[in-house]
């Protein structure tokens, strides 16, 4: 089951992550939230990250402080 997150507006947003090759050859994760579950779903928030929402309601993965 994939991690889902309702906002203050009463909308459901999936948690994904995907690896991408940047220009310098390094491959960096990117996590992102969607309307639906699609490839690379994740079932957890990750280790260190917390979700917030931001002013137009939609949620941010930030790094836990």
């Amino acid at each position: 089951m994939a991690f889902s997150f309702t906002n203050s507006k009463d909308r459901t947003y999936f948690l994904h992550k995907r690896d991408t090759q940047l220009k310098n050859g390094r491959t960096q994760t990117i996590y992102f939230f969607a309307k639906e579950v699609k490839d690379g779903a994740l079932d957890a928030v990750p280790e260190g990250y917390v979700v917030s929402e931001s002013k137009n309601g939609l949620p941010v993965l930030k790094k836990d402080r």
